[in-house]
Parts: structure tokens; sequence; C-alpha cells
């Protein structure tokens, strides 16, 4: 399955200066959270999360948070997402491909998923 989303810089911005780390720690863990150095970066993990929770069929709620799903960085800085052992036993996932980008303030990712 494949998953897809969009998400706006700027939002993500006045999200942060509104209501500081608080914003990000909705949607990211301290480990995430120590990955953001810009906010594009953010935008980008939040597009990421929202796409893996669309390639599963689900999106973002009861079955699925933000939290069941973790970002990290590979060595070479490429970002790969793990989903909860729970989603990843449930939806039959065995490997997930992630790509995120970002330019004319939007942030895009897309997950691909292989079941086993």
């Amino acid at each position: 399955m494949i998953g897809i989303d969009i998400a706006s810089i700027d939002r993500i911005k006045n999200m942060y200066e509104k209501f500081g780390i608080k914003a990000y720690e909705r949607f990211l863990d301290e480990e995430e959270i120590a990955l953001i150095k810009r906010v594009e970066t953010a935008a980008g993990f939040w597009a990421a999360k929202e796409a893996a929770s669309k390639a599963i069929g689900t999106g973002i709620g009861k079955e699925c948070s933000f939290h069941d799903l973790k970002i990290k960085k590979k060595k070479n800085g490429a970002p790969k997402l793990k989903y909860s052992k729970a989603l990843q036993k449930k939806y039959k996932i065995k490997k997930t491909y992630l790509s995120i980008t970002h330019d004319q303030g939007v942030a895009i990712a897309v997950v691909h998923n292989i079941k086993k």
C-alpha cells in the first residue's frame, strides 16, 4: 500500500510558536524531536506519519496514533519509518519505504509498505 500527505510548514511553525515543545510532543517522541533542527523537518515528519497511517488505510485516529509510528535517520541521513509491532503484525508489514521533501512552504511525504 502507498500513502501520501502534504503539510503546511507555516502551520507547523505557528503551532510551535503558540505551544512550544508541547506542539512537537503531540506527534513526536524525544528521539524524533532531537532530530528536528528546522521547522521544515518537523513538517516533513508530520506528513510522513500521516502518509504512513494512510498507507495502512486508517488515517491518524483510534487505530493508529502518531506515537505508533517512529521516524529515525539512516547513517546517510535518509529518513526511515517503523510501525509499532502491533500495527506491523495486524497489517502484515514486511518493509516500509519513506520519502520526504519540502519546498515552497509545504512538506510532502510518501510511504510505501511491502506486505509479508
